[in-house]
Formats: structure tokens, sequence, C-alpha cells
């Protein structure tokens, strides 16, 4: 996470008239030279051609997915694409803006050297939630007709997602205090939650059918908080599991590739035409949110050069949540998000007050090693540094992906062995 600075005006510097006429006015930064590095072009075509490839093969090959249905995931797959390319080329454009704004960051893990004293902009993930709206908005007119059931809360999903968009991105500017951050998600989901005309029945694990004397339950409104909650967990948790250059964007692409992975097996196993199009809707939202991140990632991956800030963070949460709330997996959702789970576990003492918590719960890092070590502070981040010794910043955001990417391996084993026995 970057320690933000905004720049202020020196009013002492006045110049007298006759110099301001003799000397040259400074120029307005122009538009021609892009201020931040690159995109990682390299980087962003190997994780591509990994996640899409057990994807499509599931999707044309393994299952046979009627051919309506599979028509719309590709039209969706083909916006997403163009989503990504105006993400990327979108991203050096307003980082020149937010730097004239002065939203900007320093890196506090390159403390002590050249890289920490370069002004990074903040807040991109702006970009993202915009090209994701914009791109969930155009895809209604491929896919759904005025009357269609699934609109309303298609479009009760997207308020929600923009909502949290416009509170994350006050949060990046006015600094909110993290009792307010608890309440903001709650506020997104409430579109979401009055629009919800599905169902609020769970189904009854069958070894505790005996003991319970019912199959399924209907929780009614308790089902409703539920989801509100699990809004809540999962845009915070994305939030305090972050720190490094490339985690924020990273751990979403990974869990992401999985929700999607586990929408087609789901559409492919199942009969249901109702249980399908839920399954289905999740789709809709996570391919755009997974093509724009990597677009995001592109730039913030080790070493950043764009911050991607708080309204990254919540756009990302709460997209995930709306996904597994109306694609109804929210179980094998809350598994995904397992090392986000650990990481809340860890930070509860902080949070709550108990333990003194630092505004920036990040390892120590030495400038002349280039190694981060891990401090007391309750976050995965630490927790690995302490029990795997000290790494650099770009391998250790790597071990920590690999980590998120075996829970949700674990996630796939576990509903394999599962299934048929547990529900």
């Amino acid at each position: 996470m970057a320690a933000r600075k905004r720049a202020s005006t020196d009013s002492s510097a006045q110049t007298k008239p006759n110099e301001t006429a003799a000397r040259p006015k400074p120029q307005e930064p122009t538009l021609a030279e892009p201020p931040i590095a690159p995109p990682k072009s390299g980087l962003i075509l190997k994780l591509v051609l990994f996640f899409s490839v057990p994807y499509f093969y599931l999707l044309f090959y393994h299952y046979k997915i009627e051919a309506e249905l599979r028509k719309s995931i590709l039209i969706n797959a083909g916006l997403s694409l163009a989503g990504f390319f105006v993400t990327v080329k979108m991203i050096p454009v307003a980082s020149r803006y937010v730097l004239r704004r002065n939203l900007f960051g320093y890196d506090i893990n390159k403390k002590g050297t050249p890289q920490g004293t370069v002004k990074v902009p903040e807040s991109l993930g702006i970009v993202v939630g915009i090209v994701f709206l914009v791109l969930g908005i155009l895809f209604q007119y491929f896919n759904f007709t005025a009357d269609s059931n699934w609109l309303v809360e298609y479009n009760a999903a997207l308020a929600s997602i923009c909502f949290m968009v416009l509170l994350g991105f006050v949060d990046d500017v006015l600094d909110v205090p993290w009792r307010v951050k608890l309440v903001l998600p709650s506020i997104a989901a409430l579109p979401l939650l009055m629009a919800y005309a599905g169902h609020t029945t769970i189904v009854i694990p069958k070894p505790l059918v005996p003991y319970a004397g019912l199959e399924v339950l209907d929780l009614g409104w308790i089902y409703k908080l539920y989801m509100g909650l699990l809004a809540v967990f999962c845009t915070n948790s994305i939030n305090i599991h972050a720190g490094l250059n490339g985690l924020e964007v990273g751990q979403t692409v990974v869990i992401a590739a999985a929700i999607l992975i586990h929408n087609i097996m789901q559409i492919g196993a199942s009969a249901d035409s109702e249980y399908k199009m839920a399954h289905a809707f999740s789709i809709y939202l996570v391919q755009p949110l997974l093509a724009t991140s990597l677009g995001l990632l592109a730039y913030n991956w080790y070493p950043s050069s764009a911050f991607v800030g708080d309204t990254y963070t919540y756009f990302a949460g709460m997209t995930m949540a709306v996904a597994g709330i109306l694609g109804h997996f929210s179980e094998t959702l809350l598994i995904f998000f397992a090392p986000q789970v650990l990481n809340f576990l860890l930070s509860v003492p902080q949070l709550a007050g108990i333990v003194p918590c630092p505004r920036h719960r990040l390892p120590r890092f030495d400038p002349e090693t280039g190694l981060l070590t891990g401090t007391k502070d309750g976050t995965v981040v630490n927790l690995f540094l302490r029990q795997f010794g000290r790494m650099t910043e770009k391998s250790l955001c790597i071990s920590l992906l690999v980590f998120q990417a075996m829970a949700c391996c674990f996630c796939f084993v576990l509903r394999f062995f599962l299934a048929g026995w547990y529900k």
C-alpha cells in the first residue's frame, strides 16, 4: 500500500511584474509522452494463455453447452477483450490527470532507493471500474430483452458495483477512517439486496438431514443479511490483503479465473436451465472483471508504475461478491477467498483496537539488500516472511499468488470429493 502525498502550492514564491514578463512561463505537461512505464505485455500474454486454455477447453470440448448460451458467453468474452485494450490505452492518459491533481504515492517498499522517490499515480482503479461498467451496459443490448427476468437483477448488480466504485474513489480522495470503510460496502449493496428476487433457501448437508428433519431451509431476511455481510467481507478483505506491487490485482485475477472455471463446470454438469442461467450470469460479470484487471496488472506488476487505490479493491471485491451471490455459490466463493479469510482473522486484533495498529502494516525494507523482513503485524504478508525468511518484493508477491491459486485448487478438489455426499 502506498503512502500517498499531495503537493501543495507554494504561495510564498512571489515574482515581480517585470520579472514575470522576462521569465518564460512554465509549460503545462503535454499529453505526448506517458509519465509511466510501458505495460508488461509479456507477463499478461503468459497469464492469458495459462488461464484461457483450460477455460475454453471446458467451454468448447469437455462439456456440451447449448449453442445459444455459448454464443452469449463468447459475445461477452469479445467485449471483455475490447475492454482489456481500452484499459491498457486509458491508464497512461488517466495517470497524467491524477498526477496533475496530486493523487500520487511513494512506494514504501522501495524507500531509500531511487525508485522510492518516484511519484506513482494513484487511484487508477477508477479506469477499470468505468470500463467495466460501460462493458456491462453494452452487453445488455446483445443478451437481454426488455421483459427478461434477469434484467432487473443485472442492473441492480451494476448499480451496486457503480456505487462501490464511487465510494472507493471518495475514500482515495478523502482518506476516510476504517470504521467508515466497513459501512461503505453495506450501503453499496443496497440496490442488489432490494432488487434480489431469487431464492432465500439453503440446502441442508445430507449428513445433517436426519437431525434437522428437512432438506431445504428457508432463511428469509436472514439470507439477505448474509448477502450484505458477504459483500462487506469481500470488499474489505481484498483491501487489507495488500501492500505489494501486483498483489491486489493479482489475487483478483486468480480468483476471477477460478470463478469462471467453476461456472463452466457447473453449467456443463447441470440440466436445470435456471441453475445454468445463474452461473452464466456470474460469467457475464467476471469475464469483464478479469480482462480489465489484466489491463491494470500490466502497469501494477513489479516494479509498479501505477497504484490501484481503494477504488479498485472495493470494486473488485464487490464484483466478485455480486457474482457469487447471484450465481448461488457463496460457499465456494468463501473457499476461493481462503487466504483473505486467514488474513482477516490475523488482522482482527489490530482492526478491533486490541493491539496497536499502524497506518501501514507493511514489512521492513532493507535498501542495501533489497529484501523485506516480516514484522509482528497480523497480515499474511508478514506471516509468510516470518515463516519462510526474507524475500524480495517480487518473490513474496509470487509466493502469495501461488498460495492463492493453491486455495482455489483445493476448493475444486474438495467439491470433487464431497459431491453427492455433502449435498
